[in-house]
């Protein structure tokens, strides 16, 4: 893939995935890792690349909903505060985990997100 291409790719990634990451709440990563990693990177590298583009989502996201008033400030801010903290203990620990069990990983927790959410009564 050339470089031009490559980029037009990732570009058109990122507006898919920020449409669903906004529209759902889910943050991307659960589309833009399994997608990094077709393209041949490394669980870590796809991990990292992933939320760099989540971060640059994440602003204008909370920027549009902060317009339309859809935020609990004080719930974001400590969701945020003891996520910072866990993803420094999570980016550690994938170090030592190779790409093809973290495929595996990261498959069973995508099955069972799915199985939640289409099993969950609406309410």
């Amino acid at each position: 893939m050339t470089g031009v291409s490559l980029y037009s790719v990732l570009f058109g990634l990122g507006l898919v995935v920020g449409v669903g990451a906004s529209f759902s709440g889910l943050g991307g990563g659960f589309l833009m890792v399994p997608l990094l990693l077709f393209m041949g990177y490394t669980a870590q590298k796809a991990v990292g690349t992933s939320f760099l583009g989540i971060l640059i989502i994440s602003v204008s996201a909370l920027i549009a909903h902060n317009k339309l008033a859809n935020i609990d400030w004080r719930a974001g801010v400590l969701l945020g505060l003891g996520g910072a903290i866990g993803a420094q203990v999570g980016s550690r620990l994938l170090i030592n985990v190779p790409t093809e069990v973290f495929q595996k990983i990261f498959a069973v927790i995508l099955l069972c997100l799915a199985v939640y959410v289409f099993f969950r009564k609406a309410g």
